[in-house]
């Protein structure tokens, strides 16, 4: 087998057992949007040729909803900073990710996207409706530009 960059068996089984989408936040917000009666397509591109998947995306409207994990993203409110042994990994892939997503949000806003965040803290029968407030705002601006 070949050597893995994990350090031991364990931070493999690990890191392999982390879902990629459907996850149980992902669920619960989709749940909260649909309860509210908007659609939406899960898990795609919103631009083609940039390798970055949004969560739901509204098509029509032009926004881009990403699920945010608090560690993976480091939230500001739950992230605690990695410590011992391999904490300069952990550290620099949350920074990282950080500026992975300060660069999804400029590319989609320079193409004419919306972008929410969501925390996977954050109730989600309460960002349902702050997605859904902008969709539907989005969809005003749209009837009255025509």
């Amino acid at each position: 087998m070949a050597s893995s960059w994990a350090s031991s068996a364990n931070s493999r089984a690990v890191m392999r057992a982390n879902r990629g989408r459907d996850t149980r936040p992902e669920k619960a917000l989709r749940s909260a949007v649909h309860a509210l009666g908007f659609r939406y397509r899960v898990s795609i591109r919103p631009i083609k040729g940039v390798r970055r998947t949004a969560d739901l995306v509204f098509t029509k409207q032009k926004v881009a909803v990403f699920l945010d994990g608090c560690f993976w993203h480091g939230c500001h409110e739950h992230y605690r900073p990695a410590t011992g042994p391999t904490s300069e990994f952990w550290n620099n892939k949350i920074a990282g990710n950080r500026r992975r997503d300060a660069d999804t949000d400029q590319r989609l806003q320079q193409a004419g996207w919306e972008v929410i965040r969501v925390w996977e803290h954050e109730e989600p029968s309460q960002a349902a409706r702050r997605i859904t407030e902008r969709v539907q705002a989005k969809r005003a601006d749209s009837r009255g530009a025509t």
